[in-house]
């Protein structure tokens, strides 16, 4: 185990000396943070190109300058803390969300270890993954944070805390809200098998979620929901959807096929979770094969799951699904 968790260390920390990789993500957090914590903005309401002098607008992408932030309130939260400890350095500031997310990742694969059944195959399913080295560690991407939450969650229920498990899932989803696909799976299974649920823990996390965030930014928070449709609407060029539109499928037609499919398999993943087998890898495997905006990173909502769980389904499906997009991280 312990040359296993070597080697992932070594993995996942190897792209912290590179400069950011494929992707200019973390200069949109380092914007949205800025808005609010230097220019007195709401991140929600004000869109980047307000505050076009700012250091950071130049370096994010293009497609986020007219935007407002797409992220729930406590990842912004946080990242208002990070605009104000990194000052004016695009540097420190790139670097510190990258830091952050290696840090994640290490994280996801203890945690991972910690509540398989094969600990070092888990760890090694993880972190020796170089796909998501390569979008953590290089590109600071907060999908890590989301996941690293929802892990800690899975870890303290094991361990019998269950109210701290509550808070955990609570704080995953006002980080990113596709955690709330993964917790009713989670809640059924836990109810089939007679295992407390730690409700009051995820309703004060989340009051105390909501309580700030409509004080720092009024009710708009709540319009991170939005890029949701918008996602259906447009697509990613590596997306399934997007693939069956290039062979002449329209791309309306291909989505909804795909979500109404999708649809269908999460009411059987129910049924599954209420019989006492949350399938959350399987689960997520689905959800990025019909979802229309699809990207590399998104890959640590299913692999850390896969490696957890003794289903072979759902870890031969992540496994597809790396070499699929490892096309779309190392062009050729």
């Amino acid at each position: 185990m312990g040359a296993v968790l070597a080697v992932a260390v070594a993995i996942q920390l190897a792209p912290l000396t590179a400069p950011v990789l494929l992707s200019t993500d973390v200069y949109s957090y380092w914007d949205y943070g800025r808005l609010a914590a230097v220019h007195g903005a709401n991140p929600y309401e004000v869109t980047p190109i307000g505050f076009a002098n700012d250091p950071a607008f130049k370096r994010m992408g293009a497609q986020w300058r007219e935007t407002t932030s797409v992220y729930g309130p406590a990842f912004t939260l946080a990242s208002e803390g990070h605009a104000k400890a990194v000052g004016d350095s695009a540097a420190a500031a790139a670097w510190a969300y990258k830091a952050l997310a290696a840090l994640a990742m290490l994280a996801i694969t203890w945690l991972a270890a910690r509540v398989a059944a094969r600990p070092a195959f888990a760890a090694a399913f993880v972190g020796w993954n170089p796909l998501l080295a390569v979008h953590f560690a290089g590109g600071g991407h907060n999908d890590a944070w989301m996941m690293a939450l929802v892990f800690a969650a899975l870890a303290l229920a094991a361990s019998g805390r269950r109210q701290l498990a509550g808070a955990a899932w609570a704080l995953s989803i006002a980080v990113k809200w596709v955690a709330l696909v993964f917790l009713p799976l989670r809640a059924l299974e836990a109810r089939r098998e007679g295992r407390r649920v730690g409700h009051a823990g995820f309703a004060a996390a989340a009051a105390v979620v909501i309580g700030v965030a409509t004080w720092r930014y009024g009710l708009s928070w709540l319009d991170a929901f939005g890029p949701v449709g918008r996602n259906l609407r447009e697509g990613s060029r590596y997306s399934i959807p997007g693939r069956l539109e290039s062979i002449g499928i329209p791309h309306g037609a291909a989505v909804g096929v795909l979500v109404g499919l999708f649809g269908l398999a999460y009411l059987w993943l129910l049924r599954e979770a209420w019989r006492g087998h949350a399938r959350l890898g399987l689960a997520a495997g689905l959800l990025l094969v019909a979802a229309p905006w699809l990207v590399p990173w998104y890959l640590v909502w299913t692999v850390p799951f896969a490696a957890v769980e003794e289903d072979g389904t759902a870890q031969v499906l992540a496994l597809a699904l790396t070499a699929y997009l490892l096309r779309d991280a190392v062009p050729l």
